[in-house]
């Protein structure tokens, strides 16, 4: 029958998502683990920052950089201004006259990918390392990023972000640490599935100049195993950020996310040959997560017409139907057990189906917005 068909079909493709499948890697990366060769070298390094209206952040966030323990004459710091239209322009330039491994980079109004392209055309170094306007490095943080490219096979690495001193409601943190957790068991037994753009190396012969359209975080981890390289992670290259105070701050930056990431899917650009065990890692943790939005749909729709076949029918849409109102007592901020993390969970989850919606309309966005209160 469809209808339990697509019940069992939903129900199962998210725990094997959000459960099954860590749990999975996690019992590879103990029994089969493929380990980096690191190797302390300090190659040659331009260190891109994107920026757009960050005049709020941008100077602390060169004052953090130039604090890095790593050898000045080997670090070229650029800041990729992608159209900004305050002050942020002008308090780089202030910097780049008092220090000699600052540099401004005016670009178009074309979006972070096109800035980060341009940035890589204008250096010469061996490696290149991105960032964000309102992310904060920890002082060995691009030693310990780059010491994983002196393993031959790996061609991109991206460190531990983490969200501190969050005010609100927000969970980010939570999920981040689970999120983080799954990254490293990938890293551990193959390579992982996506990076996150607060902090990441690749070496320049990897780098790939692609549509900047698709951004580096989800599409770089794959074009590297296409390429017959790694993608690795390294919990110990640590940038810290500020989350959102809310989950609704947090909501229209996830639906842009999630927008681009459905633009990897449809399109089939990551479904080209690969090794088996990373095509199954895309789609247990990369297909299935970005659909979660669609699955719960089902699972729900499924579950009311099958709703008089079987008492366990019924119980299971109790459940489901607990669940929302679980959701709803989060964000009406009721001081019930679970309720927070529920309605975290809603948001994100409905940020998967809104973004598909927003790529079927629109296309990917190549343009991008800063999140209230991360700066």
């Amino acid at each position: 029958m469809i209808g339990k068909a697509l019940f069992w079909g939903c129900l199962g493709a998210l725990a094997w998502t959000h459960a099954g499948y860590p749990a999975a890697m996690g019992v590879l990366a103990r029994l089969r683990p493929r380990r980096v060769r690191r190797e302390d070298a300090t190659p040659s390094v331009a260190l891109v920052v994107s920026a757009h209206d960050e005049e709020d952040v941008i100077g602390r966030r060169l004052e953090n950089l130039l604090e890095l323990d790593y050898p000045p004459e080997s670090l070229e710091i650029v800041v990729a201004s992608d159209g900004s239209t305050d002050r942020t322009d002008g308090i780089v330039e202030e910097a780049a006259a008092r220090e000699a491994g600052v540099r401004l980079l005016r670009c178009p109004r074309e979006g972070k990918v096109a800035a980060q392209h341009r940035a890589v055309r204008e250096t010469e170094s061996d490696v290149i390392a991105f960032t964000d306007a309102n992310t904060e490095w920890k002082p060995d943080a691009l030693r310990k990023l780059v010491r994983n490219l002196s393993d031959p096979e790996v061609g991109y690495v991206c460190g531990q972000l983490r969200l501190e001193s969050a005010d609100g409601a927000n969970l980010e943190g939570l999920y981040w640490r689970y999120e983080v957790w799954v990254r490293e068991q990938e890293s551990k037994a193959s390579s992982i599935t996506a990076g996150n753009g607060a902090i990441y190396a690749v070496r320049r012969e990897a780098y790939v100049e692609d549509d900047p359209k698709f951004g580096h975080d989800f599409g770089f981890p794959y074009l590297m195993e296409q390429a017959g390289r790694r993608a690795v992670y390294d919990s110990e290259a640590v940038a810290v950020e500020k989350p959102a105070s809310e989950p609704e701050d947090e909501y229209g930056r996830k639906v842009r996310m999630n927008a681009r990431s459905w633009g990897h899917l449809i399109t089939g650009r990551m479904f080209r040959p690969t090794r088996p065990l990373y095509m199954a890692e895309l789609v247990s943790h990369r297909v299935l997560r970005y659909s979660s939005g669609a699955l719960h749909l089902g699972l729900l729709a499924s579950n009311l017409a099958l709703v008089g076949r079987a008492p366990f029918y019924r119980l299971f849409l109790v459940l489901q139907l607990g669940g929302l109102g679980l959701a709803a007592a989060g964000r009406a901020r009721l001081p019930v057990p679970g309720a927070r993390l529920a309605y975290y969970y809603y948001v994100v989850t409905k940020a998967t189906a809104a973004g598909l919606v927003r790529y079927l309309r629109s296309g990917t966005p190549q343009t991008w917005d800063k999140a209230k209160g991360t700066r």
